[in-house]
């Protein structure tokens, strides 16, 4: 399987595979409803604080839509429950995958990157300053710090569309990708 070429076969034998921390599969999930699957990087990332924020925020327009939201992430599922928490998402589904093994299946193929590259990136000073970043303050890296996220958006068995991070700061349309 060619990286991010997946089969539609292949892609649910992926998706069956993998199991929410409810116990839910993936498969399951995104044959019910379409499904956005959200990969943070790791819990003391700025960013990916702002990505849970603005998830919440857009919760009517996902749940309006039929939309599901689920994330995937590297830490523990109690400090994943202290984050979802604070951002009033205590109900979403979430994905444990501590040694990024989803992350970087060929079906999503999520690159990893050197973060001091990202931190000398003006692209991601500009996004710090202004798009967020700063607001949400540097914390102890919680998982892979190397770990690019990703977002990924599901029907049935299917990935009809995707937005894979070229840099940490970089900024997905949440709404377009679910048009």
């Amino acid at each position: 399987m060619k990286a991010g070429k997946a089969t539609a076969e292949e892609t649910a034998e992926v998706l069956g595979s993998i199991h929410a921390e409810s116990g839910a599969n993936l498969l399951a999930l995104a044959e019910s409803s379409p499904v956005l699957l959200v990969f943070l990087r790791h819990f003391g990332c700025p960013f990916c604080r702002r990505t849970i924020e603005q998830i919440a925020e857009l919760r009517g327009e996902f749940e309006a839509r039929g939309v599901r939201v689920v994330f995937v992430h590297l830490g523990t599922p109690e400090i994943a429950t202290a984050h979802f928490d604070y951002y009033g998402l205590s109900d979403v589904e979430r994905v444990h995958d501590p040694g990024a093994a989803i992350y970087r299946h060929p079906v999503f193929a999520l690159s990893r990157t050197n973060p001091y590259l990202q931190f000398v990136n003006p692209v991601v000073w500009v996004g710090w300053v202004f798009g967020g970043g700063a607001k949400h303050g540097l914390h102890k890296i919680e998982g892979d710090g190397r770990q690019m996220p990703g977002i990924f958006f599901l029907k049935d068995a299917k990935i009809l569309r995707r937005f894979v991070h070229r840099t940490i700061a970089d900024q997905p349309d949440y709404l377009q990708l679910m048009r």
